[in-house]
């Protein structure tokens, strides 16, 4: 089979992999339009059960990725002066450009052509036997045929910006801090031994208050530093300025399509869907994306029919992520409903973010019963059972 990756990213170069460990006979290139180590992002995270697939589908490159990640075992939330620590909440965390590079290198000593600086245009694609549209959230490849797919996407309310630091976490860190113009908090890990992500978010009268929307990068930057001084302990925050030198604060974008698949064409990773930050899974499913499709390929003769499989099985496996993601990003747009709350209370809540059933519940007797539902299996069960039937009621009364 003749393949054309579009996109550089994690989801083509693990699905270019597999598909070559499959059948060495595989043609494959994986074009990229950008030069080889230019990648927006700094570290990107990730949880055991994703190393476990990595190494049931190329043992190697799990152990490389494996390798080369930094992990942590506590999270820690600072509100104010107040600190809370949660231990066992162990994760990873890698450089998105060390993992493309490790992904690179492995599918080219497999035999796939990784080429960069090679753009390829939606109205001249690749003569190939699948063209797989890797190429992100903003898809050329899925906009030429936005009808087609029933794109949609949704911008969230909140503001936020993907920095980097100097300051070394190693713990999956949260830090808000209270301003005149309300709450501004971050997310913060580590992710090689010399630097660590920071994700800022705010609402938008907080960025405006603050005077983000106007400041310049390296005055964005500055200001965030003073805000943020206890958890940088004197360490600078690193940013990506935009060409007329602006911070690049966005709203973030939750994609859907209606379908994924257009004759030979397929789309794979943030092409074919996103899911809110603040859950930290958008690399994990891009791989799970690329193990789904190669799976797909392998046990189908007929192409559409893989293509049909492959969309089926992570739809259902989407599911419950994106509802996940989509309450979290709501437990913070909904943010002043909670911070108040003791150390404790709060931290567990932050942790039960994705709840379909908090937004509907007092918070403070969501803490008490689930609580009691830590302890109670009956309990724990009519917990899962209650929390999404309330919300596709509350959503379905909204849109009345």
């Amino acid at each position: 089979m003749k393949i054309a990756c579009v996109g550089g990213g994690p989801a083509n170069l693990y699905f270019s992999i597999l598909m070559k460990r499959q059948d060495p006979s595989h043609d494959i290139a994986v074009y990229e339009r950008n030069p080889a180590g230019s990648t927006y992002g700094w570290g990107v995270t990730y949880w055991a059960g994703l190393l476990d697939k990595l190494h049931e589908s190329d043992p190697e490159s799990a152990r490389a990725v494996r390798d080369h990640s930094v992990c942590w075992s506590d999270g820690v939330a600072h509100v104010g002066d107040r600190t809370t620590v949660h231990h066992g909440d162990e994760g990873f965390g890698i450089g998105r450009r060390h993992l493309l590079d490790l992904l690179a290198q492995r599918a080219r000593s497999l035999g796939v052509r990784v080429e960069f600086e090679h753009e390829v245009t939606a109205d001249r694609l690749p003569e190939a036997d699948l063209v797989v549209a890797g190429d992100g959230v903003n898809s050329a490849l899925r906009a030429r045929h936005a009808d087609h797919f029933g794109s949609d996407i949704t911008l969230g309310r909140n503001l936020y910006i993907w920095l980097g630091t100097t300051k070394v976490l190693d713990s999956f860190t949260f830090a808000f801090v209270e301003t005149d113009h309300g709450w501004i908090w971050c997310y913060a890990y580590g992710f090689s031994a010399r630097q660590s992500t920071c994700v800022v978010e705010c609402a938008p009268e907080t960025w405006t208050g603050l005077g983000l929307d106007r400041a310049s990068e390296a005055d964005g930057l500055a200001l965030l530093e003073k805000l943020f001084v206890d958890l940088l302990g004197g360490h600078g925050l690193i940013g990506r300025a935009h060409a007329d030198g602006s911070a690049q604060w966005l709203n973030f974008r939750t994609l859907t399509n209606r379908t994924w698949s257009r004759g030979n064409l397929v789309l794979l990773g943030d092409a074919a869907h996103t899911t809110h930050y603040s859950i930290g899974a958008g690399t994990t499913l891009a791989l799970e994306d690329a193990i789904s499709l190669a799976g797909a390929l392998g046990g189908h003769q007929e192409l559409s029919a893989a293509l049909a499989h492959y969309e089926q099985e992570r739809r259902a496996a989407l599911l419950s992520v994106q509802s996940a993601a989509r309450h979290s990003a709501q437990w913070y747009e909904n943010l002043p409903r909670y911070i108040r709350l003791p150390p404790a209370q709060m931290f567990a809540l932050l942790g039960q973010r994705h709840s379909p059933l908090l937004p509907y519940i007092p918070p403070q007797l969501y803490y008490r019963i689930d609580r009691a539902a830590g302890q109670l299996e009956a309990l724990r069960r009519f917990k899962r059972w209650l929390g999404p039937r309330v919300a596709r009621t509350v959503q379905a009364r909204s849109r009345r």
